[in-house]
């Protein structure tokens, strides 16, 4: 594998909308990348007692506990954490050989088994045999960073649903039955009929019901297990294909678009973790050490290993959008990531951010697929709005994510 080959295919995006000048004016180079990852493949959160009361014929078993990252969801994580490596080893912000760079690279995880695992899988393949602590909270309360400072008002909550769902929410279920037909069939018998679409109060969060609900659970639970490579009945019991795959996961982004990047919702849930990301990357533009920073000046690396909740809700917050292929507009699969990279122009000092979003493909998660510069995981270039060019000046670009945070959802410190 060609390092210099896996930095210039996953670098050339930074490099072609970066002012150019003369002479060392023109050089330019990589300081410090916040990664902000999904867990890797796991088994389904809900037990299968609960998912066959859904389903014609009962869901296929797994190795692991509910919830759990699974031997071959941890496998697909370590690919993603040689090719960070290399890439950033070809940009010269990590060297290959020793262990020098350990202790700038700064893991920290949520509490969850699987995200625990994902945060070890990354420090046991970004500098080869050179493990690096992965940072979590005690056991007990939830971590903050990953589920929110504070809970959302209910009523605002409530709202700010309905006002996207329209006078009428039953056109969602019209404009997306096709996708809520194909992921019927596959699940238990086809009827056509659907639970109407509302969202209701419940204490103090929300909740919405209908077919995007349980849809959502069960779409994602197909995915899992075409990732995980199972075969046979295993697989959507025999009736699961790639391109019905697709399709039935335009109802878990139908869910997600509602529940995860509804404003109001994405800012409430999400402006704690953009505050410590804003602040990791301002202590690396100006090396001084920065209040609410994860990690210390000088680092290179940040990876937090968390929720397709948290993707979805940085995304929500930014107004960004992305779309893989062979996914739906949004998505956020296993390992999938939000790239936040800080760049210097060596001539004039200035900094510049881009931002990029990245995940295997399905098939590449199935086939457990090495990653180099020839076969890449998907990715896409983003543009942060309220910045009219594609690498951000860092000023602008901090100002534009410091509006996205709603300081009453975000510590102080």
């Amino acid at each position: 594998m060609s390092v210099r080959g896996i930095a210039a295919a996953f670098g050339a995006f930074l490099l072609a909308a970066l002012p150019s000048g003369g002479g060392n004016g023109s050089r330019l180079e990589l300081k410090y990348v916040a990664i902000v990852a999904r867990h890797g493949v796991r088994s389904p959160t809900w037990e299968n007692s609960r998912l066959n009361a859904y389903s014609a014929e009962p869901w296929p078993a797994w190795d692991v506990p509910p919830g759990n990252l699974t031997p071959h969801g941890r496998k697909l994580i370590e690919l993603l954490g040689s090719y960070y490596r290399d890439w950033l080893a070809g940009e010269r912000l990590l060297h290959l050989a020793g262990c020098r760079d350990a202790g700038r690279i700064y893991i920290r995880a949520d509490k969850d088994q699987r995200t625990l695992e994902t945060g070890r899988a990354f420090s046991e393949s970004l500098l080869s045999g050179c493990p690096i602590e992965v940072h979590a909270e005690p056991e007990g309360q939830p971590d903050p960073l990953f589920s929110g400072l504070r809970s959302p008002d209910p009523d605002r909550a409530l709202a700010a649903v309905r006002e996207r769902l329209g006078p009428d929410p039953q056109e969602l279920v019209a404009k997306h039955r096709e996708a809520l037909d194909v992921l019927q069939s596959i699940v238990t018998v086809k009827t056509g009929r659907y639970d109407p679409v509302a969202v209701t109060g419940k204490g103090k969060s929300i909740e919405l019901s209908g077919p995007f609900a349980t849809g959502s659970t069960f779409s994602e639970n197909l995915l899992l297990e075409y990732a995980e490579g199972m075969q046979g009945d295993s697989l959507g019991w025999g009736r699961l294909t790639r391109e019905k795959l697709e399709k039935i996961l335009e109802v878990h982004a139908v869910y997600a678009e509602l529940m995860r990047r509804t404003s109001y919702l994405a800012r409430a849930r999400g402006s704690n973790l953009l505050s410590h990301v804003l602040q990791s990357l301002d202590q690396a533009a100006t090396g001084k050490a920065a209040r609410g920073a994860l990690g210390r000046p000088g680092d290179s690396v940040l990876l937090l290993a968390g929720h397709d909740t948290n993707l979805a809700n940085l995304s929500g917050m930014l107004g960004l959008s992305w779309k893989l292929a062979g996914y739906q507009p949004d998505d956020t699969p296993p390992g999938g990531a939000l790239i936040f990279a800080l760049w210097r122009d060596r001539g004039s000092g200035s900094y510049f951010l881009r931002l990029r979003y990245l995940a295997q493909s399905l098939d590449q998660m199935r086939s457990t697929s090495p990653l180099s510069s020839s076969t890449p995981p998907e990715s896409q270039d983003l543009s942060l709005p309220g910045c009219p060019l594609a690498a951000c000046p860092w000023e602008t670009a901090r100002q534009v994510l410091q509006r996205a945070i709603d300081p009453a959802f975000a510590e102080n410190d």
